[in-house]
């Protein structure tokens, strides 16, 4: 196991070549994040360290075709890690959400000069941030721009406004911005997050997801050159396959906390030197009532991770059905998106479900914040309020009743 991401050079475990899900170097990955992931949590500790160990070791280009340096993992194999990821640390895994939303972009767009200078820049280590959101706008995930604008600037652009909730951005190489073009339609570019005149601030305060970034972003006077800019008719794929990859991403964190909670829960069991008063059973191991409890979390994070690769299985589809025309691309892409909101609801669910089961094992003593036990269901709780779930089920409602296609905004 890696002790500290300042050995690393010096250890005799090296990143020769981008992870892949099945190499033995990823799960060493993942136990050195796991290492310090609860008092990184508890004591607020960004951490920069486990995210400069991410990019020599090159995670964000497991979507990337081995041709082009990547590791070539289908959207099956991406699910499986950042269920591993979220297990090890939901904060690691939510901070690299962006990163893999804006490269699947990227994938599904023209192999152009500068789409290979960005996924060149991916294969080398760089990490991806977004800077979307403004609350300038009443309706949130709606795509609108009115605040972050590009003017002209001779051969180029300057940028100036301010972003909210930029989750990654932080800790990032590269920023993805949505932006309002000079002739008011909406745009995005792509620069690097050390130009001048972008401030990031890490001022999010959410009881939940402490350690990602998720801050505001301020651009003042920033040059922004013209091919760094992509506008909407750069591809026809900007809402297919229907912004899944983010939406299911969260979900598959919320099916890794719930790993998480069932290591927590049997630690529990084996450390606890007394059970309680009223047990049939002297030690805590042979408890018929704890048995139970730790059962019931078992079977719920293999039920999470079975959803979540199932809708991971339905992203694996896209590419057949697109060579079928655009009618069966978009079928293909309505189910997925489909099969990702269900997930969402029954995940999320369980997740929280999981979390509270955690201190029906360990009793009072367990709620001692040297602990942070309470992080699982914390984190989970704010990971699940992202698109509440009321607004999934309707919709997944709506469609089975009336046959209305989910939105193609706002993470469906």
């Amino acid at each position: 196991m890696i002790k500290s991401p300042e050995k690393l050079a010096d250890s005799t475990f090296q990143f020769s070549a981008p992870v892949t899900v099945n190499s033995p170097e990823l799960q060493q990955l993942f136990d050195f994040i796991a290492a310090g992931a609860a008092e990184r949590d508890r004591d607020r500790i960004l951490p920069y360290d486990v995210i400069e160990v991410l990019r020599r070791s090159r995670l964000g280009a497991l979507r990337i075709p081995v041709a082009e340096g990547g590791s070539g993992s289908s959207a099956r194999e991406l699910f499986e890690a950042v269920i591993r990821l979220g297990d090890a640390d939901p904060n690691v895994a939510h901070i690299v959400r962006n990163h893999f939303s804006v490269t699947e972009r990227i994938l599904r767009s023209e192999r152009t000069q500068r789409n290979r200078r960005w996924l060149k820049a991916v294969v080398d280590g760089a990490i991806i941030g977004l800077a979307s959101t403004e609350l300038e706008v009443k309706r949130s995930g709606g795509g609108q721009v009115v605040n972050t604008k590009l003017t002209p600037d001779g051969d180029g652009y300057r940028l100036n406004g301010t972003k909210y909730y930029s989750t990654g951005s932080l800790y990032a190489d590269l920023i993805f911005v949505r932006v309002l073009a000079p002739d008011g339609a909406t745009a995005f570019i792509l620069i690097p997050t050390n130009r001048d005149g972008i401030e990031l601030v890490d001022d999010w305060d959410g009881f939940g997801q402490r350690l990602t970034g998720t801050g505001t972003t301020t651009f003042t006077n920033v040059r922004v050159e013209a091919d760094e800019v992509i506008l909407d008719t750069d591809t026809d794929k900007d809402n297919l396959p229907y912004n899944i990859v983010p939406q299911l991403f969260l979900t598959a964190i919320n099916a890794g906390i719930i790993r998480s909670v069932l290591r927590d829960a049997i630690n529990l069991v084996h450390k606890r030197p007394r059970t309680f008063y009223h047990a049939v059973a002297e030690q805590a191991a042979d408890d018929p009532l704890l048995q139970q409890t730790v059962g019931q979390i078992s079977a719920n994070a293999f039920a999470a991770e079975a959803i979540v690769l199932a809708s991971a299985d339905a992203l694996d589809r896209l590419p057949a059905a697109q060579a079928q025309g655009e009618d069966a691309e978009t079928a293909a892409a309505l189910a997925a998106s489909l099969s990702a909101s269900k997930a969402k609801l029954i995940v999320d669910d369980l997740a929280l479900r999981s979390a509270t089961l955690l201190f029906e094992v360990g009793g009072a003593s367990t709620t001692k914040q040297s602990y942070n036990y309470d992080r699982h269901w914390r984190n989970a709780r704010t990971l699940a309020s992202h698109n509440p779930s009321h607004f999934k089920a309707r919709a997944i409602g709506d469609y089975e009743i009336n046959g209305t296609p989910l939105p193609t905004r706002g993470f469906f």
